[in-house]
């Protein structure tokens, strides 16, 4: 498999890179700076330099042509402005999919967040993580909207460094009882793109992820024999 990541230095990222490198696949990693290919290198993905605030759809289809996949791990990071909120967390988002259409590329996954059935207003929240909440909302209705992609959301509760466990709970969003909200480690959350990258049944749901008592690639078949048509 040839899979293309957005935000390619970003904690998630390399993490699915260094997963992605120990089972065979190729993975491209869209990075903003130049001084970041050495560590990309370092977790098994080619470097490819692609500002996704200045680059323009077609150039990044370039990029993407021969993927299978592409996933959209990019963000503005703490600390950034809410403009950055919507011209990294939503707009980039959008352009990796323009991209991906023009490339012939269907399979995409969205890294979103959890809290967003109910996102404040900009009335109600002002704050930075109320700018936030609304950039990914955004990004989802919009990619939703699309017929050109096969996507499947992920929505992952609180990130940590800790050493992954193995071991999620993965449900659709949505349903009962609830996922509830919890943390996840970033190498679980690696783990389950990785196996939802496997498997095209998970295509068209929206997924929320934290800690739990299941294999990330048992938690995902699960779903996907849950999808499979009767």
């Amino acid at each position: 498999m040839r899979i293309v990541i957005a935000g390619g230095h970003g904690k998630i990222a390399l993490r699915l890179e260094r997963q992605a490198a120990a089972r065979g696949d190729a993975t491209t990693a869209l990075i903003r700076d130049p001084g970041q290919a050495d560590d990309v290198r370092e977790a098994g993905a080619d470097p490819v330099v692609a500002d996704l605030e200045a680059i323009g759809s077609g150039e990044l289809a370039g990029h993407l042509t021969g993927a299978d996949a592409v996933v959209f791990a990019a963000g503005a990071g703490p600390g950034s402005t809410a403009e950055r909120k919507e011209t990294v967390d939503r707009d980039a988002a959008l352009l990796l999919a323009d991209a991906a259409a023009a490339a012939g590329v269907r399979r995409y996954l969205l890294v979103s967040a959890m809290g967003l059935d109910a996102v404040p207003t900009e009335d109600e929240d002002d704050s930075i993580w109320g700018y936030y909440l609304r950039a990914k909302k955004a990004a989802e209705d919009a990619l939703r909207a699309r017929d050109d992609l096969d996507l499947t959301i992920l929505r992952p509760g609180k990130l940590t460094d800790d050493p992954g466990t193995g071991l999620v709970r993965l449900g659709p969003a949505g349903t009962q009882p609830p996922v509830g909200y919890g943390e996840v480690t970033r190498d679980d959350v690696a783990a389950v793109l990785l196996a939802l990258l496997d498997t095209h049944a998970s295509a068209g749901t929206v997924l929320e992820l934290i800690g739990g008592t299941v294999p990330p690639a048992q938690a995902v078949a699960a779903l996907a024999g849950a999808n499979a048509p009767r």
